[in-house]
């Protein structure tokens, strides 16, 4: 009852942020991926709980903190309203942008300081990631964004011209530009693919989580699926330029230019598995060593 009433309590104060980001990941491609945070994050807290359940009839540990810490709690509470309250009235000065990542930021940490408040550490230990997860609904500020663009764009440009080169085929790069011998190629912001790498890298993150153990585990599998997402949006440009050259020139803007996102999209997801099994197998190899080990 007490988190009910602290989390309508955020509903009512945060509202308008709130409104502002779904608005925002409706508009914005760039944003698309905070659609499927929450729901992401409840599944993950459900299937964690009902993991800490089946644990919990065998040891018959308590599922929460029978004792929580209502003052550090109440301190994070506080804390997370006054950041509220100064990206809401006290912020004039910055933009739009910057205060509406402020605002979901306190949100959030009011969300975690809620959880701790009413449930305990043990709890929040047990859902550290999905809780930390919820990181995600913070919207991306427009310079930092187009920072992270920009690099998919020249990251994507590189990929290509070393594919181009690859099959003996003569490209001159210069930043976003490539020139073929057919074809000049210009990597906008519209073609630097950072929907899917957004949905790459949380669906990574999702993964890992779920079929990982080690840390260091699931932070290799994230790191890789960096250049991964680099690595799919250029062999989609490399794959359309061939095509659109050698094949149809329809391909250069054709569907497979404007919606075969998905399909790069896939293959990557496709490296992700079979690298999330290599890593879960090296997890549970040195188990085996040791069970046949112990019976003898």
């Amino acid at each position: 009852m007490g988190f009910a009433v602290l989390a309508a309590a955020s509903l009512l104060f945060w509202w308008r942020p709130l409104a502002n980001t779904l608005g925002l990941a409706l508009a914005n491609e760039a944003y698309t991926h905070i659609l499927l945070i929450l729901p992401l994050s409840a599944a993950l807290i459900y299937l964690d709980l009902k993991d800490q359940h089946s644990k919990n009839l065998n040891s018959k540990a308590p599922p929460i903190d029978p004792q929580p810490s209502p003052r550090i709690c109440a301190a994070l509470l506080a804390l997370a309203l006054l950041i509220g309250c100064y990206a809401r009235w006290w912020m004039s000065a910055a933009s739009d942008d910057v205060r509406l990542s402020l605002a979901m930021f306190a949100l959030v940490a009011w969300w975690i300081a809620s959880v701790v408040f009413c449930f305990g550490q043990r709890a929040f230990r047990s859902f550290l990631f999905p809780l930390c997860f919820l990181f995600l609904l913070v919207p991306v500020p427009g310079v930092v964004l187009n920072v992270i663009v920009g690099w998919l764009q020249h990251g994507s440009a590189w990929m290509a011209t070393l594919l181009f080169r690859a099959v003996g085929e003569p490209v001159q790069r210069n930043g976003i530009f490539l020139s073929l011998t057919r074809l000049d190629i210009e990597v906008a912001k519209e073609c630097s693919s950072i929907r899917s790498s957004c949905l790459l890298g949380i669906t990574t993150m999702v993964l890992a989580h779920l079929f990982l153990r080690s840390w260091w585990r699931n932070l290799v599998l994230v790191l890789i699926a960096i250049p991964l997402s680099i690595a799919k949006n250029g062999l989609r440009i490399f794959v359309i330029a061939e095509l659109g050259t050698r094949v149809d020139p329809g391909f250069l803007d054709g569907r497979l230019h404007h919606h075969g996102g998905i399909v790069f999209l896939v293959i990557a997801l496709g490296a992700i598995v079979v690298l999330l099994a290599m890593l879960h197998r090296g997890e549970t190899r040195p188990q085996l060593l040791s069970a046949s080990t112990g019976s003898r």
